[in-house]
Formats: structure tokens, sequence, C-alpha cells
């Protein structure tokens, strides 16, 4: 017998709370590692180089790897998917850690959001999961 476990609004406010707080801490931790790692590199000529930094550097600082696929619109969209993510490579494939995959995924979009914001680019970020250990994170840059 499966049990169902609902929230009730309160337990989803607190939720929600617990993953805006994660992601900020993110976006801190990003901003400060961002900082650090380009001290005493020249600038980035453009956008994509930014992105291809956070995807080979940036990365490989925090999960000792590159992001596996970058792909972007070209129209201020970007997609990277790491097809082995160390934060859920040690959770079960069953349905339940692929509904509950999303919370761990919290704290790495604040650090692309930080990290990205250190730069001067201002985006959403998202992270979806449809098979573990896989997930893709989806920016949006903010054109002002």
């Amino acid at each position: 017998m499966e049990i169902v476990h609902y929230l009730n609004s309160d337990d989803r406010k607190d939720k929600e709370k617990s993953l805006s707080k994660l992601e900020s801490l993110g976006f801190r931790v990003g901003q400060s590692l961002v900082e650090r790692f380009t001290k005493d590199s020249p600038r980035f000529k453009d956008e994509l180089d930014t992105m291809k930094f956070i995807c080979k550097d940036f990365w490989t600082a925090l999960y000792k790897k590159q992001i596996d696929n970058l792909r972007t619109n070209h129209q201020g969209v970007y997609v990277l998917q790491d097809n082995k993510f160390k934060l859920l490579t040690q959770l079960s494939s069953d349905k339940q850690y692929l509904e509950a995959a999303p919370q761990f995924l919290a704290f790495p979009c604040g650090l692309i959001r930080g990290a990205l914001a250190n730069f001067g680019i201002v985006s959403i970020v998202t992270a979806e999961v449809n098979v573990m250990p896989a997930c893709k994170f989806q920016i949006h840059i903010s054109r002002l």
C-alpha cells in the first residue's frame, strides 16, 4: 500500500521559503567564487564566452567536471546539461526521488545566477530532472 503525503499550505510555504533561502545562499557563494576565479583574468568579450566559462572553468572548480552540453537559441536562453550531476548521483532513480530531485538543485541554480550577476548579467535560472542523475539548468537572460 502506497502512502501519499499531501502538503498543507503552511508546509508548502515553508518548503518554498527553504528553497528560496538555498537559492539565495547559492547566489552569494556564486558571486564570491566567480570574483575569486576571475580576479586576474581579462573581461569576457561577450555573453557566450561568459557562459563557456561557467560550463568549463566554474563548473570544474565546483564539481570536478565540465558541463556536458551547452545550447542556446541566441536570444538570451541557454541550457546547460550535466548528465551525471554529483548532487544527484547518490540518489536512487525511483520515482519518489525523481520528484524530490529539484530540491537539490536550488543551491546550484543560485550559484549560476550569482556568478552571472557578478559579470553584470541578470538572469533567471531554473532546473529540471527527467532522468536521474542528469539535470538541465535553463538560463533566461533578462534584457533591460
